[in-house]
C-alpha cells in the first residue's frame, strides 16, 4: 500500500443530466479516509451519501475531480480495471443481504473466491473460517431461509471478508434488522475493524448505528456538511 490516505476525494463532482435538468449529486467534495478507520456517512435522502458510497466502492466514477484509492486514480480506470480492484480489495455488505436463496451459507461465502479462481477445497476452508469469525460455525449447511435476518447478515459479512479485503463498504447494514440484531451486527463490524484493522465505511441514517463508528461525515446538498474528525483535530 502506498503512503497517505486509503481513500481521497479531491474536488469530486457527480452530475446527472445536462443543462437545466442537471442534478449535482456531489458538488466539489474533498475527503480523506485513512487505512483502519471506521467512518459513518450520514445525510438526508438526496444529500449525496449514496453517490459518495458508490464512488468509494468503485461502483461509479466522478464526473470531475479525483477519486484516489490506494494511491491510484480510480476514477480514470475502465470498467474492467475497477472490477478487478473491487474483487481484490473491497468487500460489500448491503441492507438486503443479497444472498443466493437456494445455496448454503458456505456456498454463498465462497462466491467471491470462485471469481478469483480459488480451488474448491481451499474455498471451502476459507469460507468455514470466515463463518466462524462471524459466529456462525455449525451453520455452514443452512440456506438463507433457515437463518434469521441477523444470521443472514452475518453470512453476508463473512462473504465480504472471505477475500481479506482492505476496505469494507456497508450500505445501511442494519436497515432490515430489529434493534437487538442491529447492535449485534455493529458489534461484529466494530470487532473486525479493531482486531483485523479492516477499514470500514458505512452509510446509515440512524444516529445510534453511526455512533459505533469513530468518525462521522454528514452530507447535505452534495457537500460535506460536517466531519467529526475535523472537530477532534480542532
Amino acid at each position: 500500500m502506498t503512503a497517505g490516505p486509503l481513500i481521497t476525494f479531491e474536488n469530486v463532482w457527480k452530475t446527472y443530466g445536462r443543462g437545466e435538468a442537471a442534478v449535482h449529486a456531489l458538488a466539489g467534495v474533498n475527503l480523506a479516509i485513512g487505512g483502519g478507520e471506521f467512518v459513518a456517512i450520514m445525510g438526508p435522502s438526496g444529500s449525496g451519501k449514496s453517490t459518495s458510497m458508490n464512488i468509494i466502492g468503485c461502483l461509479d466514477t466522478p464526473s470531475s475531480g479525483r477519486h484516489g484509492f490506494m494511491g491510484v486514480d480510480a476514477g480514470q480506470l475502465d470498467r474492467g480495471a475497477r472490477a478487478t480492484l473491487r474483487n481484490r480489495y473491497i468487500g460489500f455488505v448491503f441492507q438486503g443481504y443479497n444472498l443466493l436463496p437456494r445455496t448454503t451459507a458456505a456456498e454463498n461465502v465462497e462466491l467471491p473466491l470462485i471469481y478469483r479462481g480459488v480451488a474448491a477445497r481451499e474455498r471451502r476452508a476459507l469460507a468455514m473460517q470466515a463463518l466462524a469469525e462471524v459466529g456462525l460455525a455449525g451453520r455452514e449447511h443452512h440456506t438463507p431461509a433457515e437463518l434469521s435476518g441477523g444470521q443472514q447478515q452475518r453470512v453476508a459479512i463473512a462473504r465480504a471478508i472471505v477475500t481479506r479485503p482492505t476496505l469494507l463498504v456497508a450500505d445501511e447494514p442494519t436497515g432490515n434488522l430489529d434493534t437487538a440484531r442491529s447492535h449485534e451486527i455493529m458489534e461484529l463490524m466494530t470487532r473486525l475493524n479493531e482486531e483485523n484493522g479492516l477499514t470500514v465505511v458505512m452509510v446509515t441514517h440512524e444516529a445510534d448505528i453511526a455512533a459505533y463508528a469513530r468518525r462521522t461525515v454528514s452530507f447535505l446538498d452534495g457537500r460535506v456538511a460536517s466531519d467529526s474528525a475535523a472537530l477532534e483535530v480542532a
